[in-house]
């Protein structure tokens, strides 16, 4: 196996960027020990990406991005919106000079039909896809697509609605972005998803059931992380945990229980858990 291990932003700020939050979260992120951090890019692009490389440089930081479709993006009903949103995020993740983006691609937060995804909705979909998997390719970006929970969205929910959807656009450079967390909700287990994805996994948000600590929680990491060493995984592995010691988090990501454990807490314990936990394999 050959595996990154990153810490989200969201680890030590609120989904809101700004220099000098990004520059507190880098320094953070390099400070507890861990490889790389995922910047969730904000939907406005307002990103400084040249004196963020800097700043990474500085901490002997790695990074990946992430992009998550706001409402005004969602591709079903907004596919021109959506496709000019993901290929601005891949100009940034570029600029960085890395080469990975995940995140939610496949729709907003938040928005509903009412209804299953339809059959012309996942055909519009597929459309854009192609076209910023093309896009992407320019650029050396690879694209993680994550799928998230039933209250969050319609669209894809399990690893095999996005891995279904990526077969049918052909393209190599598009992979699936699991999220543990999401998975607690929708999947059958930890293991099945991961050997159905293979070499199509890249990259998985590492989150305990409630969001704390990991291993404090109802998430099988023992199964998660066989499932890793069997198709020899090669990718990030991300905290992505919150804490209500942040201010303005629990508002932000409807943390309304307070937490256990401060930010640096979880960041630390989290880490030497996840070491652990491939030590063990």
């Amino acid at each position: 196996m050959n595996i990154k291990f990153g810490a989200s932003l969201l680890s030590w700020i609120t989904p809101v960027w700004s220099a000098e939050a990004g520059k507190y979260a880098i320094e953070k992120t390099a400070n507890a020990g861990f490889d790389l951090i995922e910047i969730l890019l904000p939907s406005t692009m307002e990103f400084n990406a040249r004196e963020v490389k800097a700043q990474l440089k500085n901490n002997n930081l790695e990074a990946v991005c992430s992009l998550n479709l706001p409402k005004e993006a969602h591709i079903a009903f907004h596919p021109e919106a959506a496709e000019s949103l993901i290929k601005k995020a891949i100009d940034k993740t570029s600029e960085l000079e890395t080469d990975f983006l995940g995140g939610v691609l496949h729709g907003g937060i938040g928005v509903f039909s009412g209804d299953p995804l339809t059959e012309n909705e996942a055909d519009i979909i597929v459309e854009v896809w192609s076209k910023v998997a093309d896009y992407a390719k320019e650029k050396g970006v690879n694209i993680g697509i994550e799928p998230i929970n039933r209250y969050e969205t319609y669209v894809c929910n399990t690893a095999k609605n996005i891995l279904d959807l990526i077969s049918k656009t052909g393209k190599d450079n598009l992979f699936l972005h699991l999220d543990t967390f999401h998975m607690n909700i929708e999947e059958n287990n930890f293991y099945e998803p991961v050997l159905l994805a293979g070499k199509k996994l890249k990259h998985i948000h590492m989150t305990e059931s409630h969001r704390g600590m990991l291993g404090e929680g109802t998430v099988n990491w023992n199964e998660l992380f066989k499932a890793l060493k069997e198709i020899n995984f090669e990718g990030n592995l991300v905290l992505e945990n919150f804490s209500s010691s942040i201010p303005g988090m629990q508002q932000m990501v409807s943390l309304w229980q307070k937490s256990p454990h401060d930010a640096e807490e979880l960041a630390l314990g989290s880490l030497k858990f996840m070491k652990n936990q491939l030590n063990q394999l």
